[in-house]
């Protein structure tokens, strides 16, 4: 489970990317009921908050790099960037975006591991992360799609000391690495990655990446709104064994997320 206490390595805020922030935010309020707070009063780039019952759930904003793909973001909590971004340049990742401070909130920097799976991280500062976790409508899983998990293992731990259990895919379809903090129980998972061929990466042109689980209550009315709203379906919805039941998406400007509806415990 993802918490808001934000452990070292753990979750701790997630952006959205895409040339439309009104289309994305009218998308968003249809799926998953959130509201949309815009910032900045129209100067710079467009880009706001995503609140879910008053509580911050997410960020959204115009994409502002030379030829990106429409993608969440999702940023880790470390207690120092700059150290995690020497640890990143170590292990063989690449540095996109420099360790900056965002006024007082907090510092980030974004990165790209040894293949090309695009991550970040927050130094909190007065602002920790999201405030809205594990429950309908915000974020519970994140997952990496990643064409050698192997790699992404030995990488992924090196950087932030993550802790790596295997599981077995029912019906053949391959192993599933489940991630937790350094440190931490298993019951503190926040994450999965799994190894998939390079044509099935075509999303990222082949390249590996990240995106956010979000809890629903109902995820066939879930994925109802999506394809009303403009979005898509890449697969399911289909029932997870002890997990619950789950669907990939696309939203219309075709960056993707998962839907869960978890298992009654």
């Amino acid at each position: 489970m993802i918490t808001t206490d934000f452990a070292s390595g753990s979750p701790c805020w997630l952006d959205l990317g895409v040339p439309d922030v009104p289309a994305a935010a009218a998308f968003y309020r249809s799926v998953l009921g959130w509201e949309y707070e815009p910032m900045g009063g129209g100067e710079g780039p467009e880009g706001g908050m995503f609140r879910k019952d008053g509580k911050i759930v997410a960020g959204l904003g115009t994409l502002t790099e030379k030829g990106a793909r429409p993608a969440w973001m999702i940023y880790h909590s470390v207690a120092d960037a700059d150290a995690t971004t020497q640890a990143v340049e170590r292990a063989g990742g690449t540095v996109r975006v420099a360790p900056m401070d965002l006024d007082d909130w907090g510092r980030m920097a974004q990165y790209s591991d040894p293949l090309g799976g695009q991550f970040a991280v927050w130094q909190p500062g007065k602002t920790k992360g999201v405030e809205l976790v594990d429950q309908p409508g915000s974020l519970c899983w994140t997952e990496l799609y990643t064409s050698d998990a192997a790699a992404a293992k030995e990488f992924y731990g090196g950087v932030f000391g993550w802790q790596f259990g295997d599981m077995e895919m029912p019906g053949g379809g391959g192993t599933y690495s489940l991630i937790t903090p350094a440190g931490l129980p298993e019951e503190r998972m926040h994450g999965g990655l799994m190894q998939l061929r390079e044509q099935d990466l075509a999303l990222a042109g082949g390249r590996p990446y990240w995106h956010p689980v979000f809890a629903v209550t109902d995820c066939d009315a879930a994925i109802a709104a999506v394809t009303k709203s403009g979005g898509s379906v890449q697969m399911g919805p289909e029932d997870a064994e002890g997990v619950g039941r789950l669907a990939v998406c696309l939203d219309p400007a075709n960056a993707d997320f998962v839907v869960l509806q978890p298992s009654e415990s």
